[in-house]
C-alpha cells in the first residue's frame, strides 16, 4: 500500500488531549490539523478540508478527532484495502441506533472517525449542492436497521454535516458501516473491524483538562493503551481560518437583521 497517498486529518479543539492521543494514530502518513478552537467544526470543517487538501494527491483520507484512542492503528490500512476492493467511498459508525447516547440519523455517520475515498469524492465535490441535501425522506434509503440495538430517528437532521453524507448516498456512493459497542462508563464507544477493536472514542474532548470527571475518565482510557502502541508524534500541518469566527458572527447578525425586516 502506498502510504504517501493516505492522510489523516483531525479537527482539534483541545491540543492538550491531541498531544496525548496523536502518538497512537496510524504511522507513516501525513497528518493534518484544522484548528477548531475558533468554532470551526462539523460541516464547516468538512468544506474547509476540501478547500485546503484539494490537489494534494490524497486518495484516502482518515478523519479522527483528538478524543479517539487507537488500539490497533494499522487496522485502518486493511480497512482501506477492503474499501478499495469492494468499492466503498465512506466508512464510519452510524449516528443513530449504534451508540447508546447517539439516537439520531442512522443513514449518516458520526465524524469522530471515518475514512473517505478522497480521490473519488474530490472530483465531484460541490459545496452549494451539498448544502442543498440537508433532508432525509422517509423510506429513501434501504438499509436494514432491524438489528440496531438503540433508538434512532431515520429522518433526523440533527447535525448540519449530515447533508454531506446524504449527498454522497444520493450520488450512489457506498458506505461501510462499522460495528461499535458502548464502554462500561456509558459514554465512550469502541469500534470494531472483523471482530477486533481498533479504537475507542472517549467523547468530551472539549472538557479534557477542564472538567474533572471527563479528564479522569479519558485518562483512565489512556492508561489502558499499551505503552508500545505509542509512537513519537508526527509533525502535523496545521490549518486555521483566522477570519472564521468573525464571519460567523457577521452571518448571524445579518440573519437577525433580515428577520427583523421581515417581521
Amino acid at each position: 500500500m502506498d502510504k504517501s497517498k493516505i492522510a489523516l486529518l483531525s479537527t482539534v479543539i483541545n491540543f492538550e488531549l491531541y498531544e496525548k492521543s496523536a502518538p497512537l494514530f496510524p504511522q507513516g502518513i501525513q497528518k493534518y490539523i484544522i484548528d477548531g478552537r475558533n468554532g470551526m467544526h462539523g460541516i464547516h470543517s468538512l468544506h474547509y478540508l476540501f478547500q485546503k487538501l484539494k490537489g494534494k494527491g490524497i486518495e484516502w483520507l482518515i478523519m479522527a478527532d483528538e478524543d479517539v484512542l487507537f488500539t490497533q492503528p494499522d487496522a485502518v490500512f486493511s480497512l482501506i484495502e477492503t474499501m478499495e476492493k469492494q468499492n466503498y467511498s465512506v466508512c464510519g459508525v452510524r449516528d443513530g441506533g449504534v451508540i447508546a447516547h447517539r439516537n439520531y440519523n442512522p443513514y449518516a455517520i458520526n465524524t469522530f472517525f471515518s475514512i473517505l475515498n478522497f480521490k473519488a469524492i474530490e472530483k465531484i465535490y460541490r459545496k452549494a449542492t451539498i448544502q442543498n441535501n440537508q433532508f432525509c425522506r422517509a423510506g429513501e434509503f434501504s438499509d436494514d436497521l432491524s438489528q440496531l440495538p438503540y433508538a434512532y430517528d431515520a429522518e433526523s437532521t440533527f447535525e448540519q454535516y449530515y447533508c454531506f453524507y446524504f449527498w454522497l448516498r444520493r450520488q450512489g456512493h457506498r458506505f461501510l458501516f462499522l460495528e461499535s459497542t458502548t464502554e462500561p462508563d456509558g459514554i465512550a464507544n469502541s469500534v470494531y473491524v472483523n471482530g477486533g477493536k481498533i479504537l475507542t472514542h472517549t467523547w468530551y474532548a472539549r472538557s479534557y483538562g477542564i472538567n474533572t470527571k471527563h479528564t479522569d475518565r479519558i485518562n483512565a482510557f489512556l492508561k489502558e493503551v499499551p505503552e508500545h502502541k505509542s509512537q513519537p508524534m508526527d509533525s502535523p500541518i496545521i490549518f486555521k481560518k483566522s477570519t472564521f469566527a468573525m464571519e460567523q458572527r457577521c452571518k448571524k447578525l445579518l440573519a437577525k437583521i433580515r428577520h427583523k425586516l421581515k417581521s
